[in-house]
């Protein structure tokens, strides 16, 4: 793999492209962020040997919000990571697949989009580093940011998440976590493993639901648990405005139904980022509707799979 960089790519949103570049970004006025459906995130290559893409994609969602994608040919899970910045802090949610900094260069990487802000602000802004859930290939990269200026990392187990967040009737109370004039909403979404978290943003109208829901194969842990959060994460829809549903990864193509296999780093035709909340609720029926007993379901946009 040729030596690790960064891109930002330009976007074609519904009236123009955004152009993004570190630390800055031009768009059309008036046009707040990008249509998600419409990204075209590099998605590997067939030979990874010649291929030529960054370790990590960055797109610029709006103002304040980012979205990383690691690269397929570097670890075939391509993990999303996510960082939102206030006024006061930012969040990184997720840290990918990969711990090499000099093959995935994550932290320096986060520091570069930070400076904007900080410059903006007269201020060095705290970087809290929480994840989705407590797997490897969205945790790997921790070390590089243990022990650097101005970050909190979050730990990894569920009663570590509970502490940090305040959130001490786990898993039915909510929390919110201030970043300075943005507000985001914590909720805790056990089922696909212990530790599992949502994020909702109000700023953007976006649900960030890591592993749990996402265009793939939706691995079920603990089945009800899993139950018992999807149908929490619908109510919190019902009463909240959701733009879209974004998970964590991309495994299914644009063909309903078919996913690419596990360990694929090749994904020409790969589904869209983000869901509706109308997927959301039509998972939750298909899991109402085989109540106690796990079984696998093939669906359009996922698969259920217990484990």
């Amino acid at each position: 793999m040729p030596t690790p960089r960064v891109t930002f790519r330009p976007v074609l949103t519904g009236l123009a492209f955004l152009a993004c570049a570190l630390g800055a970004c031009t768009a059309v006025r008036n046009q707040p962020a990008l249509d998600l459906e419409r990204v075209a995130w590099q998605h590997g290559a067939a030979d990874c040997a010649g291929q030529t893409d960054p370790a990590i994609q960055v797109v610029r969602y709006d103002a304040q919000t980012w979205i990383l994608r690691q690269n397929k040919c570097l670890n075939y899970e391509a993990p999303f990571l996510f960082l939102f910045v206030g006024e006061q802090r930012a969040l990184l949610l997720d840290t990918g697949a990969t711990a090499d900094s000099v093959a995935f260069p994550l932290y320096r990487t986060v520091r570069q989009l930070l400076q904007s802000g900080e410059t903006a602000h007269g201020h060095p802004l705290e970087l809290v580093v929480a994840h989705t859930h407590n797997h490897s290939d969205h945790r790997a990269a921790d070390a590089q940011f243990r022990g650097q200026p101005h970050v909190r990392l979050v730990g990894l187990e569920a009663d570590q998440v509970q502490q940090f967040f305040g959130l001490p009737a786990w898993p039915l109370q909510s929390a919110v976590f201030e970043l300075g004039h943005r507000a985001l909403e914590i909720i805790p979404i056990p089922g696909h493993q212990a530790a599992s978290i949502a994020v909702y943003d109000p700023a953007t109208r976006l649900l960030f639901t890591g592993d749990t829901v996402y265009p793939g194969r939706l691995y079920v842990q603990d089945w009800p648990a899993f139950q018992a959060s999807i149908q929490r994460l619908v109510t919190f829809a019902a009463h909240h405005k959701v733009t879209y549903v974004v998970g964590n990864h991309i495994e299914m193509s644009r063909t309903p139904g078919l996913d690419y296999p596990t360990g694929t780093t090749f994904q020409p035709d790969e589904h869209a980022l983000p869901l509706h909340v109308a997927e959301l609720r039509a998972l939750n029926r298909d899991l109402q509707a085989l109540g106690k007993q796990p079984a696998r379901r093939v669906k359009d946009a996922f698969i259920i799979e217990p484990k």
